[in-house]
């Protein structure tokens, strides 16, 4: 076993599996019966300099960067976030392996192989920051950026490894534009923030559940490309400080609003209006998603007297024939996922190659958290939902298709 394939000590526990005695098929990479596996979340690693040398001169000061104070100390300046003091973790085994994986093609085939991966849908990483601006227009002209190099990195390889083009929402008449332009290129999908204006809450600003936005969706439709909304989009991630606050942070600030999107779709009559919409809910996790639509149905029921639209269904309907939701490990979702009956609206990433992902150890995580549920809706959740929201056409049994 070669170093890049041994496990240090702080990641044995990804090892951990009960087995799959009664399983009459695996997600083992060698697995002639292997599951299509498609990851629906995993991450860039795009160069540093990106955004510096790509970026119209106008906004080459306001891009995210690093200062360094009086002290010597570093810091992470990004417009919509607070200054974050950069902290250099040491990293090693694994943990620091992941830190460097993913910038080139030829690396990422070698580690989807190695995971069993047959196909990927791409997000940015340091890119998830371009949309940290109240300024939509600095923001689509960022989300221009990463549009144009990753098509130009991934784009020869779109029928496996596929990335999103960004649109920067507040911008209505710059994303009208840019869908076009995705489309006619060949991206498979669209990532659009939480929120169209970054920052708090106003009421005032522009969103989602707004007739304003109907000529988006309606363009959306023509062009017939899922949409996707990412964790630690629309609003500051890190809003927390001190004790507990990565975890503070990564649970209400990251993940929690992704709901808002989802609601402004399902209870406003977008989706009656338009629909051919398919969304994605992602890295948010799935054990949230029952509680969430049977709370937007008690509010739809109970508050009759106040909601408007009046739709044809429940907003729990609209996302179960609209919507989906990408997942790495969530035992509790897992166990609701058949008994609420959300098994084609639920798709499995590795979250590639971020630490709280399960690259490379995905067969055993898998193995740890999908013992409760059906052959067929593993493989739903593995990849066939993935292969059917995001038109990869991808053989159902791929290590026998390749034979």
């Amino acid at each position: 076993m070669s170093e890049q394939y041994q496990t240090d000590e702080a990641n044995q526990w990804r090892l951990d599996t009960p087995g799959t005695a009664d399983w009459p098929r695996t997600a083992r990479p060698d697995d002639a019966e292997k599951y299509l596996m498609i990851s629906a979340d995993t991450h860039a690693n795009e160069p540093a300099d990106l955004w510096a040398k790509r970026i119209e001169p106008k906004y080459r000061d306001r891009i995210p960067q690093v200062r360094v104070d009086e002290k010597g100390d570093r810091w992470s300046v990004v417009e919509g976030y607070r200054p974050t003091k950069i902290r250099i973790a040491a990293m090693v085994g694994q943990d620091q392996e992941r830190n460097g994986a993913g910038a080139t093609v030829e690396g990422r085939m070698a580690d989807h192989k190695r995971d069993g991966i047959d196909a990927e849908i791409i997000f940015p990483n340091k890119g998830l920051a371009m949309w940290a601006t109240p300024d939509p227009e600095l923001a689509m002209a960022q989300c221009r950026v990463w549009n144009d190099w990753a098509w130009e990195f991934y784009g020869p390889y779109n029928d496996i490894m596929s990335p999103l083009a960004a649109l920067a929402t507040g911008d209505i008449p710059g994303t009208l534009k840019e869908i076009r332009r995705a489309a006619d290129r060949g991206f498979r999908g669209l990532t659009l923030p939480c929120k169209p204006i970054f920052g708090g809450h106003d009421v005032d600003d522009p969103n989602y559940n707004l007739p304003m936005y109907d000529p988006m969706w309606a363009l959306i439709e023509e062009v017939n490309l899922p949409i996707t909304f990412h964790v630690s989009t629309g609003r500051d991630p890190r809003a927390s400080k001190g004790m507990g606050g990565a975890v503070i942070n990564y649970v209400s600030h990251s993940l929690s609003p992704t709901i808002e999107p989802m609601a402004n779709l399902c209870a406003s009559g977008v989706l009656e209006r338009f629909p051919k919409i398919r969304f994605a809910l992602i890295e948010a996790g799935i054990g949230w998603i029952p509680w969430a639509l049977e709370a937007m149905d008690e509010a739809y029921r109970k508050h009759h007297f106040w909601v408007r639209p009046k739709l044809q269904g429940l907003p729990s309907d609209y996302f179960k024939q609209h919507g989906a939701a990408a997942f790495q490990e969530d035992p509790v979702g897992l166990a609701l996922v058949e008994q609420f009956g959300l098994t084609e609206n639920m798709m499995w990433a590795n979250d590639y190659p971020h630490h709280e992902g399960t690259w490379p150890h995905s067969a055993e995580a898998i193995e740890r958290t999908m013992a409760g549920i059906s052959d067929g809706t593993r493989a739903k959740l593995l990849g066939l939902n993935a292969n059917r929201i995001f038109n990869f056409n991808l053989p159902e049994r791929p290590n026998k298709a390749a034979k």
